[in-house]
């Protein structure tokens, strides 16, 4: 898990891209808030992934909510959404 997903929050989705190299996790917050949070994997760094954005700070009222958001900030996310 991310340096910058609190243990106290839970994952309640994770969506890579086709090359499985990027990823957002959504996760809902002990206060019944959601966020999201974008990572990015490399070879280099042996599979972990690495926040690359600083969404998680912000709250939603809902998973729905970040999940829009999510879709709205991070352009693969958006992209593949165009596609389906």
């Amino acid at each position: 898990m991310s340096k910058r997903i609190d243990k106290s929050w839970l994952v309640v989705e994770s969506i890579e891209n086709d090359e499985h190299n990027r990823c957002v996790d959504l996760f809902s917050r002990p206060d019944g808030t959601y966020g999201f949070e974008e990572f990015r994997r490399d070879p280099e760094d042996e599979g972990v992934w690495t926040p690359i954005s600083y969404y998680s700070a912000v709250a939603y009222t809902s998973r729905e909510m970040a999940l829009a958001a999510a879709r709205k900030n991070v352009a693969w996310l958006y992209e593949r959404r165009q596609r389906t």
